[in-house]
């Protein structure tokens, strides 16, 4: 069978009941498998993962998409991460018998379809871009919500009106793409200080290729990040992340005291984690179960710090795994 992710990244993180709403209306497409929903109140914002064969998936975004601009107004929307619409990042990975031009043709059709029927600016990000600019986020989302009507003016969207009706307002501007695989992965730090924060995430992405970071103060935690987006975890695995923010930190006697995965990650991300610290302990991988190995990553990362982290919830493979066993 082939299957197509889709990491759909609402803004909206406190309302329950809302993002209720919104699964319901994802979950009542027949063949979607829903493998995550991650709530952020400081962001504002919930990031949920499912999976679903490239002849669903479009039907089903489309209909969490549609749930999302009614429910959403972004004139009362305000957090800590950069965004610019209801339905802020909408992306497409392949999975299984599937490739990012199956992808990126499912994001243009999905992201016509969304522009005719609900009159909303759409934009095209990552493989599906329609050109090399756009291809980065952070160049679409480039002075956030509060300026979306000089965006919409000078960076006319992909599909979708140019100007800022009362509609738009309303819902902002979505941007729908398709990439390969990401980790998105928090690194939490003893300290207060957003300036700090800011200063850590940048020199870590100067240190490492392969990463997006930004530093925030997430209030219901208590301390600040640094939030990374892994586009490549093959260039800068978890563990080099983790342990090169550590030495960046200790510069400003700063802490890195834990770490969290959002979303799901892939097994071998852990497990090339697992073989570095095992190697600094002079030990082998070989005939040592997973569940040692990710328990090894857990500790070494402080998975476990604002939550427990649980393999088969966090692991893309064992999830995929449990769900097709039910």
């Amino acid at each position: 069978m082939n299957l197509i992710e889709c990491v759909p990244n609402i803004s909206e993180g406190s309302d329950k009941n809302k993002i209720r709403q919104i699964l319901s209306a994802l979950t009542s497409v027949k063949g979607v498998e829903l493998l995550g929903c991650e709530m952020g109140k400081s962001a504002n914002r919930t990031v949920i993962t499912f999976t679903a064969p490239k002849e669903i998936i479009p039907n089903a975004a489309l209909s969490l998409i549609k749930k999302s601009i009614e429910l959403i107004d972004m004139r009362k929307h305000s957090g800590v991460h950069p965004r610019i619409g209801c339905v802020d990042v909408c992306p497409f990975i392949p999975l299984k018998k599937t490739t990012l031009e199956d992808c990126s043709e499912i994001a243009r059709n999905v992201s016509q379809e969304i522009a005719k029927n609900y009159d909303v600016p759409v934009y095209l990000y990552g493989a599906a871009a329609s050109n090399l600019k756009r291809q980065e986020l952070s160049f679409i989302r480039k002075g956030g919500y509060e300026n979306l009507m000089e965006k919409l003016t000078v960076c006319p969207p992909d599909f979708g009106p140019n100007n800022l009706t009362e509609n738009v307002k309303k819902s902002g501007a979505l941007c729908i793409g398709a990439r390969n695989f990401l980790l998105a992965y928090n690194i939490n730090l003893n300290t207060k200080d957003l300036n700090l924060a800011k200063t850590i995430a940048k020199e870590l992405r100067a240190k490492l290729s392969g990463i997006k970071t930004l530093g925030w103060y997430i209030e219901e935690y208590g301390f600040c990040q640094v939030s990374i987006n892994i586009e490549d975890y093959k260039k800068a695995p978890l563990y080099l992340v983790y342990e090169t923010c550590k030495n960046i930190a200790s510069k400003f006697d700063i802490k890195v005291t834990g770490s969290e995965l959002v979303g799901l990650a892939p097994k071998d991300a852990l497990l090339d984690s697992a073989k570095f610290y095992l190697n600094k302990q002079n030990r082998i991988m070989q005939g040592l179960p997973h569940g040692e190995l990710f328990d090894l990553v857990a500790t070494n990362l402080n998975l476990n710090q604002i939550s427990p982290f649980i393999p088969e919830d966090k692991i893309l493979e064992l999830k995929l795994k449990n769900i097709n066993n039910q």
